[in-house]
């Protein structure tokens, strides 16, 4: 799913912004970003949080996985289907990852089905960029596409978070009919909301 031409040079735009980043400021926006994430309400009354593991230069999410571990939240992590559909499998440490295809890590344990995520209070996704409405600027792949739909579909409503870094907040993202506005972003500099979630279904 490529989505609207405009989205095409944003994305590359954006992409190209992130691989000009340095690991030194990588690192120090991953540690103010966990801290930030850590102190949402959202997650901090979350029993179980989907959310993935980041590679490159995105907005750092590793030590945020074992910070919500530690305090005793189940964490999900995507395994990516052939169909570009997202199966889940439980977050058990960084020993738990295993390489898989695109440069991605992956968590090795059994898989619990496309529709595990719908036990997630919390979903933290992937993006490039958000806008002043909350829409969401993904990668293009569409497998968040199918996941936002299942939560959709099933009537569930938990909190979507995205992790940027401070330019990737924008006044405005292209959009297609298919795509669903976040609760709420987080950035090294700030963190903001833009409506309003239950976040306290499932288990």
């Amino acid at each position: 799913m490529v989505g609207t031409p405009e989205k095409a040079p944003l994305r590359a735009e954006l992409l190209a912004a992130r691989s000009l980043l340095s690991v030194e400021d990588a690192r120090a926006a991953a540690a103010v970003l966990t801290a930030s994430a850590m102190a949402l309400p959202e997650l901090t009354r979350a029993r179980t949080v989907a959310a993935y593991v980041s590679v490159g230069r995105e907005p750092g999410t590793r030590a945020l996985l074992d910070a919500l571990r530690e305090r005793g939240v189940r964490v999900l992590l995507p395994v990516l289907l052939p169909d570009n559909d997202l199966d889940w499998a439980v977050y058990e440490g960084p020993g738990g990852l295993a390489r898989a295809g695109r440069g991605l890590l992956e968590p090795a344990g059994p898989r619990l089905g496309p529709a595990a995520v719908l036990q997630a209070q919390a979903v933290l996704l992937p993006g490039l960029a958000v806008d002043a409405r909350g829409m969401r600027l993904g990668r293009g792949g569409g497998s968040y596409d199918r996941v936002l739909a299942r939560i959709s579909r099933a009537g569930a409503d938990p909190a979507l978070v995205v992790l940027l870094y401070a330019h990737e907040v924008l006044e405005r993202v292209p959009e297609e009919p298919h795509d669903h506005p976040v609760h709420a972003a987080v950035t090294p500099d700030v963190t903001l909301r833009f409506r309003a979630s239950g976040g306290g279904y499932g288990d």
